[in-house]
């Protein structure tokens, strides 16, 4: 099966670190970003990828190559200008005959991609979309009101809500449903929705972080460094 890898993106929330690299190559403790994502579809049995490339392009290729020393294969989908997320992959449209895996080149997780798979396949939509479970606590009290009465008071409410995840699984038949330029949760999903086709979903528990922002870059780059420092102090003292 192939495997999207989006890694087109400029990165504009984390300037001034994406000036000069691609937020996909921004090292978290000794590897890039993209290097985890590759790893853990190595890892789920998913090795045929294809990178679709636009920003500082050459910064991606010449880290990875043809994928070999990765243990997988990867081609290039090289964006001469941005075509967001749904449009990035329109250049295959002819060329997909089965179903096939969209991820994200800058998020980090450790989803087993073989589960939303196989999900996909039994649900029998044209699409299935990776959701991830969150909480959200207000930091006031709420009022529900009826004109001008108010009815309820609730205090620091809690709401949950599912997140997209951006990790997706589509037929080939979802290429009907592209334009140009457009965004899978802005235009495609929507369509799909007018048009009566099923968007099928796959509730998720395993990590998943999409680094947006300097502060959480920096927060979880640091975490990870004193983590694998105490790895390998432990090591040393095992031996």
């Amino acid at each position: 099966m192939k495997v999207f890898v989006l890694c087109g993106g400029q990165g504009t929330r984390l300037r001034p670190y994406t000036y000069s690299i691609p937020k996909p190559m921004l090292n978290l403790g000794r590897k890039p970003i993209l290097q985890y994502a590759v790893e853990n579809l190595k890892l789920n049995g998913f090795r045929d990828l294809i990178f679709t490339v636009g920003y500082k392009k050459e910064k991606i290729a010449d880290y990875f190559g043809n994928g070999r020393k990765f243990g997988v294969k990867i081609e290039y989908s090289i964006e001469d200008e941005p075509k967001n997320t749904a449009g990035s992959i329109l250049d295959y449209k002819n060329k997909i005959k089965e179903s096939f895996l969209v991820v994200m080149g800058d998020h980090l997780t450790d989803i087993r991609f073989r589960r939303i798979v196989d999900a996909h396949k039994k649900s029998g939509a044209i699409a299935t979309i990776a959701l991830t479970k969150q909480e959200m606590q207000l930091e006031y009290g709420t009022v529900k009101l009826h004109n001008s009465f108010i009815t309820e008071f609730t205090e620091k409410p809690k709401y949950d809500f599912f997140i997209n995840t951006g990790i997706y699984v589509f037929e080939p038949e979802i290429f009907k449903y592209i334009k140009e330029k457009e965004d899978f949760a802005k235009q495609v999903f929507p369509r799909l929705l007018n048009t009566k086709k099923k968007i099928n979903s796959y509730v998720f528990e395993e990590y998943w972080v999409d680094i947006g922002r300097v502060s959480d870059y920096e927060r979880l780059n640091e975490f990870i460094k004193i983590t694998t420092l105490l790895k390998g102090l432990d090591f040393q003292e095992k031996k």
